[in-house]
Order: C-alpha cells, then structure tokens, then sequence
C-alpha cells in the first residue's frame, strides 16, 4: 500500500471488510468510508456463492442518489422496477431516478459489483469541456 496526505493507493484485497451479518451477505468493502471520500459514496460487494444478494431490494427515495452499479467479475441478475437484466462482466447498469426499485443477485461466486451513488443535481460540473463527448450519445 501507498499514502500519503493526499492520496492512497493499495491493492482491492487490503481494504477491510464490513463484518457479515448473515449467511448469504456479501462481502462488503466500504471504499467511501476507508478512503474518507465525501462527493460520492462507492462500495464493493463480493458474492461468495451464486443466488447470494448482491444490492437487498430497495430504492433511493430517501436518499435522492443517482447510483451506478459496475459488474466486474462474474454476473448478476438485476431487477429494476421488476424487470430483469442480465449483466454479465463488465456491465453496467445505470439507475439516475432514485425511485427505482433495484435489487442484485449473483449468478455465480467471486461476482463482484462497485455500487457509486451520489445526489442528484441539475449539473454536475466536470472539469472536461463539452466537446469531448460531443459524438457521444446519450441514453
């Protein structure tokens, strides 16, 4: 691992996990609160068995964070608002509304999900220029 004051860098294994609650949790690594980031929240679950919940059902009504879940070994199964997608690595699943009930099981062990969510805002400003992604479409 290296650190500094103002950055840290260490292999994904070295991150300490959150503590199991319950057979079938996935192994959790809060990467938000270890690295003490404050613009946006980002977690890793790992599955250790396939049918394992990845992401319990829920929305982010409450919160009002935009979240973008990024597969990246394994597969999952994701229901959003009851319809499912199947999402083999790499994939990405983008949830903007907060409202929409999402939920995330493993299709097989080691599926391993980076989960990002922060508050909507009208904007987010970024320090790209808008000519960047002036050929990118959006969805």
């Amino acid at each position: 691992m290296k650190q500094h004051k103002r950055w840290a860098a260490k292999p994904l294994r070295d991150v300490p996990r959150i503590e199991k609650e319950a057979p079938g949790d996935p192994d959790w690594l809060p990467l938000q609160h270890h690295f003490g980031l404050t613009a946006f929240g980002v977690n890793v679950y790992v599955a250790t068995a396939a049918g394992d919940a990845l992401l319990e059902r829920h929305d982010e009504t409450g919160s009002g964070q935009e979240e973008l879940y990024l597969v990246t070994a394994g597969s999952a199964r994701f229901e959003l608002d009851g319809e499912e997608v199947l999402a083999a690595a790499p994939f990405v699943v983008a949830v903007p509304d907060p409202g929409v009930v999402r939920e995330a099981r493993a299709l097989e062990a080691g599926t391993t999900v980076v989960a990002l969510g922060g508050e909507r805002s009208e904007r987010f400003e970024s320090s790209w220029q808008s000519h960047h992604f002036a050929s990118v479409p959006r969805v």
